[in-house]
Order: structure tokens, then sequence, then C-alpha cells
């Protein structure tokens, strides 16, 4: 090779010359730009003096063959740079007389882009085997206890039996929710987001009323009014809608002044549909008003609480799918959830 030619100045891959023992005669610029070593640190030293221990077999081979006269193509080592470190480069290597010609590519990055792959595949599979088994490994054994505790519900049974029986029926609707919520979280986190199915044609006013009735007997000891000014119907997908409102109800029924109203209303303003939910009660600390939405937050909550903590992060992933925002105001007077979203 020419030294003094351009090629051989401005490659970006490393060019070199071997001896039948392995020792460098010749170098290019390139070695000082990829490893960081000058001509005088690598001519009149074997090329093993640079190899990863691990490598070291394989290379052995590679240059057996090409000594044997066999070309040695895109075969990948690891040598090291000046500071420690160790690089990937990619050989070809020719034999010519008793002379070795190869070049070098540093092929590091793309190894570490090809790892990188890797743990998103993997991940990826992760992913599906866990939704998999909250929604069949979990969800199916829990249906079928419920309906084995509706069955014994409808034979004859003592009045404590019947008070046992209801509790279970009620441990199994929140283990229920429980698996629902971490489905919705699996789902938006570590898959595409939380699906929605919208429609143009159902009423949304109808399953508002149903949610708030559903949070009223749950919680009959805080009066619940609603104020609704909004033209049906809205195009969005009502039972995530109802998922959200159930989600702001609790929250506020759980964190309001006892006996104190809640109120949720909603209505249209200009393009949008808007709805909220307030409650009375202590404002949110400044500390905590920046982490409402996390998942896995529940801070202040009441030992009769149950769930965990992803019921605001649900309802936020459910409004930015409907190309909504949900945001939140609280003082001293009230604290107000407030959804807006465009109606179509």
């Amino acid at each position: 090779m020419d030294r003094t030619s351009l090629t051989w100045k401005v490659t970006p891959d490393l060019l070199g010359v071997v001896d039948a023992s392995g020792v460098f005669m010749d170098t290019n610029p390139a070695w000082f730009r990829t490893l960081g070593l000058l001509p005088e640190e690598i001519e009149s030293r074997q090329f093993f003096d640079f190899l990863h221990p691990d490598d070291m077999s394989r290379t052995e081979a590679a240059f057996e063959r090409v000594k044997h006269g066999q070309p040695v193509l895109q075969f990948e080592n690891r040598y090291r740079h000046k500071d420690g470190s160790y690089r990937w480069l990619s050989w070809n290597a020719v034999p010519e007389g008793d002379r070795f010609y190869c070049n070098a590519r540093d092929v590091t990055e793309a190894k570490r882009n090809a790892a990188h792959l890797a743990d998103r595949e993997q991940e990826a599979r992760f992913r599906e085997q866990f939704i998999a088994v909250l929604g069949h490994d979990l969800r199916n054994p829990l249906s079928a206890v419920g309906a084995a505790l509706r069955l014994l519900e409808n034979e004859p049974q003592s009045a404590k039996a019947l008070e046992i029986l209801a509790l279970g029926r009620q441990s199994v609707t929140r283990m229920s929710a429980l698996i629902n919520d971490i489905l919705d979280f699996a789902r938006s986190r570590l898959g595409e987001g939380i699906d929605i199915a919208r429609s143009e044609s159902t009423d949304l006013r109808p399953v508002l009323s149903q949610t708030v009735e559903e949070i009223r007997l749950a919680n009959p000891g805080t009066p619940v009014t609603e104020s609704y000014s909004f033209a049906d119907p809205v195009d969005c997908d009502t039972g995530r809608i109802a998922q959200l409102v159930s989600n702001l109800l609790s929250n506020a029924v759980t964190h309001g002044t006892p006996g104190k109203p809640v109120t949720v209303s909603a209505g249209d303003d200009g393009g949008d549909f808007v709805l909220s939910v307030a409650n009375h009660g202590d404002p949110i600390p400044a500390e905590i008003m920046g982490l409402l939405f996390e998942p896995f937050t529940r801070s202040g909550t009441r030992e009769s609480q149950n769930g965990l903590g992803l019921g605001l992060y649900i309802a936020q992933q459910i409004a930015a799918a409907h190309g909504g925002h949900l945001s939140v105001v609280s003082d001293e007077a009230q604290t107000v959830f407030s959804l807006r979203m465009p109606r179509s």
C-alpha cells in the first residue's frame, strides 16, 4: 500500500500490513482516530497485544486461515482503545506473499444498536406475556369464582352464609377492578396506549347518570349532584368515559369532606365537551399536585381506601386517547378535576 496516497490518509477504515508472525508492519492514521493509537504504539507489535481476551482463540484461528491462503471477510473482534475500553471491529484480510493486508471498520455502534433491539424485542415478549397473564390467567379464574358465588346465593342458605357470600362477591368485584386497572396500566405504559372504541350514535347522558348512581349506592353518606347541559350524542367511547368519571368520583368521595356534596357537571364549550367533578375538602398540597397523575400514587390515603393508585393515571390516559386533557384546580373552597376534549 502507498502510505502517501489520499485514500491511505483519509479513509475511516483501519488499514494495516501484518507479517507472518502477526506483527504490524504498517498502519494508517485511522488507527489513531478509532483507537487513539499512534503508529509507533502499534507497529512492531503483534495484533494479539490489542485483543480482548475472550476473542483471542477465534482470532488466532482466523489468522491461521489467512496464512493458509484463505481470505477472511467481515470477521469481528474487540480491540483495546488506548483509554482501556474496547471497540468492536469488522475485519477483512487477504494474503499476498508473506504479507497480509487487512482493513477494519468500527462497528461498535452497530453492535450497541443490535443489543438494544434485542432488549426491545425481549421487552415486547415480556409485555405480551404480562398482558396475557392479566387478561386470561387471572381474570378467567376470578370470573369462575364469581359465578360459583352467584350459584351458591341461589341455593338455600342461612342468613350468615348469605352474608359471607355477599362479602365474597364484593371481594371478587374489587379484585376484578384491580386487575382491570393493572391491565390498562400495562397497555398504556408497556404497549400502545389505552384502547378506545368511539361511537357517534350512543348517548352519553344515561351512561353518566348510571355511573353516578353506582357511586351513590356505594357511598350513601356522600350526596352526589349532577348538572348536564350538553347535546347528545358525543363522539366518544362511552364505556371509557364512564370509567374516567367513576375514577374521578371515587377519588372525590374518598378525599372530600364527609357529608359534603360532590358535583358532576358536563356541558358544551364551542367544539369541546367539558366535564368536571368537584368536591369540598382540604386543598391538594403543592408538592403532591405534580404527582397526581403518576401511576401508583396514593398520597394522603385513608385506611379504608382500596386500589393501587392508578385511578387518576388511567383517567388521564383515557382523556389523552380521546384527544383531550385532564386538569385539576384545588384551593380552600374546592378541588375540581376537569376533562376537556373535542366533541368529534
